[in-house]
């Protein structure tokens, strides 16, 4: 599988789309503005408990109070409290956590009423962006998360990927975590450390130390609801989560981001640093790499697929609903099964791609053709599960029911990607009507008065739709030589059939446009 990445930068932020085998999967934008990030640190001040919901809501600065459930709160919320008040108060200097008596775990089953107060100050964690009229949601069980480990304070475990099955590669990891990791601070290891050696997890870990060490600096002088420690952006955080030996190019075309980028990915991993390349090109960089037209074909209410089916996609606040449609694909009553079952792969795949795509969270029903052979209803949820297997979002995938549908679970963390497709007509602007087509001519001829008789223009071109220049050619007296007798002069007509049918333009001598 090969993998790249197209950035396209521009004063506004910028736009990340991944492509795997040349077809875009995954689309990002990242808004100068967005200062709500998941993974973000905020100083956050307790502004409501709410018993019923066993929640509290919180005070980050966004114009809704974001909101912060007990399960949220992490098993060592009472060390956060007791480092916060210590810190803010100028009783602890230490940077790291040994000399910080760790607080008992809080009960599972607990009120939040017993944990938090009115106005009490908490550094809190970004879990979901704010999403349509919701507030962000927060965690208080902090994590930093790193290319290799991620830093849990107030801890002492060490957790490793089940995605890596060797143990002795598992108890290898371990050692060499065991050995640098400083002490109340828990270690999870990622993935993608399977093979690394003591270097890399070492500089990783050290990278992550320094991170909470700038955390405890400014903890003390942050105002509440304001921002401590801010997440990297979503590019680095792409390349960090999904940067691998499959990637073959990372294009830029911004120089000042290209060589952030370089310089990110020299260090997280110099062997791929020559991918990274400046786009040079006259075309904008989606248009060359054949991304805005993806962009166009993948986004809207209907999908087509190569096979003649398409997709129906709607959303609504509470979930999202996909029909499948065989279309234009005909069978015969013989293999009518079959071409189901291979509609529905086709759909299957598709599906999986555009829930990356467009980021759908929640709850997503796809309804499937029909299908009667139980192995077939059992494939398809075979090969979407396998197919679902690429998405990094937490996703939970139901059987087939009996009428075809199938239910999905995908987590949300940021507000759906949405791309408007359609394009606003430029004749009528979107109002759905265009001026009366027999007033034209006179709007023409009243730019006549203005260009030949008040600017004394000489020997200037019409260009009109080529229905309007057929019109106005019509005849043995036509108003071409109408115009004549009435201006003295020639008017030259050409048909330009990009042109709207009640779009008209002046050209000069130089054949430059004249302004009205």
């Amino acid at each position: 599988m090969i993998k790249e990445l197209i950035i396209d930068s521009s004063p506004a932020g910028a736009t990340i789309a991944l492509l795997q085998d040349k077809q875009l999967v995954e689309l990002h934008k990242e808004q100068i503005s967005n200062n709500y990030t998941v993974g973000d640190i905020y100083l956050g001040r307790v502004k409501k408990i709410m018993p019923g919901l066993n929640a509290a809501f919180i005070d980050v600065g966004y114009e809704k109070d974001a909101f912060l459930h007990y399960l949220d709160l992490g098993p060592q919320v009472q060390s956060l409290l007791k480092l916060t008040k210590q810190v803010r108060g100028g009783s602890y200097q230490t940077k790291l956590l040994d000399d910080l008596k760790l607080e008992g775990d809080i009960n599972k089953s607990g009120k939040i009423s017993e944990v938090l107060v009115k106005n009490q100050l908490i550094p809190v964690q970004i879990a979901k962006e704010p999403i349509s009229t919701k507030g962000p949601r927060l965690s208080a069980d902090l994590s930093i998360a790193g290319r290799y480990v991620v830093l849990v304070p107030f801890s002492d475990v060490i957790s490793i990927s089940k995605k890596i099955k060797s143990n002795t590669e598992r108890t290898r990891l371990r050692k060499i975590v065991e050995g640098i990791k400083p002490a109340n601070f828990g270690v999870i290891i990622r993935t993608v450390s399977e093979g690394k050696g003591v270097t890399e997890m070492q500089k990783d870990l050290l990278d992550l130390i320094s991170k909470w060490e700038s955390f405890m600096t400014r903890l003390p002088a942050t105002e509440p609801a304001k921002k401590i420690l801010g997440e990297i952006d979503r590019t680095s955080t792409l390349l960090r989560d999904i940067l691998n030996a499959d990637f073959q190019h990372i294009h830029v075309n911004e120089p000042s981001i290209y060589e952030e980028i370089r310089s990110y990915v020299r260090d997280i991993s110099p062997d791929l640093e020559n991918i990274v390349r400046l786009h040079k090109h006259r075309d904008p960089i989606f248009e060359h790499y054949g991304v805005e037209k993806q962009i166009k074909s993948a986004f809207g209410k209907t999908v087509n697929l190569a096979g003649g089916a398409y997709l129906v996609i709607e959303h609504t606040e509470a979930l999202h609903v996909i029909d499948v449609n065989s279309g234009n694909r005909t069978a015969n009553k013989e293999n009518q099964e079959d071409n189901a079952f291979q509609v529905n792969k086709e759909a299957a795949r598709e599906i999986a791609r555009q829930l990356r795509l467009r980021d759908m969270g929640g709850i997503v029903v796809v309804d499937f053709i029909d299908m009667h052979k139980p192995t077939n209803r059992k494939d398809l949820f075979d090969y979407l599960r396998d197919e679902m297997s690429h998405d990094r979002a937490k996703h939970t995938i139901l059987p087939p029911s009996k009428f075809g549908l199938v239910q999905i679970t995908r987590q949300r963390v940021r507000p759906e990607m949405n791309i408007v497709t359609n394009e606003v007509c430029p004749t009528c602007k979107g109002t759905g009507t265009i001026r009366s087509s027999i007033l034209l001519m006179d709007d023409i001829e009243n730019n006549f008065n203005y260009i030949l008789v008040e600017q004394n223009e000489k020997s200037i071109t019409l260009c009109v739709h080529p229905y309007i220049e057929a019109y106005i050619k019509k005849g043995l007296v036509s108003k071409q030589v109408k115009w004549y007798f009435k201006y003295g002069q020639w008017i030259k007509v050409k048909g330009n059939p990009a042109y709207q049918i009640t779009e008209f333009r002046f050209l000069n001598t130089k054949e430059e446009e004249i302004k009205l």
